[in-house]
């Protein structure tokens, strides 16, 4: 201030921005091993879901909407809203708005991103833009791929607890019973369009009079091996196509008959 007054220069309007800290509530520090934007990037965050994230430490939009473009920032941006308490950075937030930015990309600049990461997982001749697509709406960051979907190049060595589901009322016992009927249907049928396969499940589920989620959750633990899939038995049926379903469905039946 006084170097200003001294050369006779307009003193600026000083804005302070919040203090970023930590979920400990410290300081942000680089020392202390705090991501830095270039780390962000290489953890598989989108720039503009870190700049929007960032604009929105210790300043709130009137409009009070959360995911904003870089303009509208620019139009919506008022100082006095700014707070002059510490602002948390918050990765579970920056996750889940990353994971947002990522719902909105064009199908085009999505595939761009998205393959390096599949491409490190999956090496089977399988439509990987299908993997894509099941995976677009349920990762937060790109490297979550890797584990959503690396049941569709090798079966899991999994166990035989996840055939028994309370909601779906199945246990190992009745699961191998539903699947070796569903077998011979599976074998049968040439349409392996998700349609097709549809159609063929859900035709066997109505003739048994079968709650759905029971004639539909040995089969997806068969051919997943996962409780938690990124899409249902159809979809992964689909891509993983006739011949390693049927012999992902051949191995579950030999490892509930045993």
């Amino acid at each position: 201030t006084r170097l200003y007054h001294a050369f006779g220069w307009e003193e600026p309007i000083y804005i302070h921005c919040s203090l970023i800290t930590n979920e400990e509530h410290k300081k942000l520090s680089k020392r202390s091993g705090h991501s830095s934007f270039e780390d962000l990037i290489e953890q598989g965050f989108l720039p503009d879901a870190i700049v929007n994230f960032i604009a929105l430490l210790g300043w709130s939009s009137p409009s009070n909407r959360e995911i904003l473009s870089l303009e509208e920032l620019i139009e919506e941006f008022d100082y006095n809203h700014i707070n002059k308490s510490p602002a948390v950075f918050d990765m579970v937030k920056l996750k889940w708005m990353n994971g947002e930015y990522i719902k909105q990309l064009d199908d085009g600049r999505y595939y761009e991103l998205v393959m390096p990461y599949i491409k490190e997982v999956i090496t089977k001749d399988v439509d990987l833009y299908k993997i894509a697509d099941l995976v677009k709406s349920r990762i937060e960051i790109f490297p979550d791929v890797k584990d959503m979907i690396d049941f569709f190049e090798d079966l899991p060595d999994y166990d035989l607890d996840l055939y028994t589901n309370k909601k779906s009322k199945t246990n190992p016992e009745n699961s191998l019973e539903i699947l070796q009927e569903q077998l011979a249907l599976l074998e049968e049928l040439e349409d392996y369009s998700k349609p097709g396969i549809q159609d063929c499940i859900n035709k066997y589920i109505e003739d048994k009079e079968m709650n759905k989620r029971k004639g539909l959750w040995p089969i997806r633990i068969a051919v997943a091996g996962k409780q938690v899939t990124p899409g249902g038995a159809y979809e992964i049926i689909e891509i993983l196509g006739k011949e390693e379903t049927i012999r992902r469905i051949k191995l579950a039946i030999e490892k509930l008959n045993n």
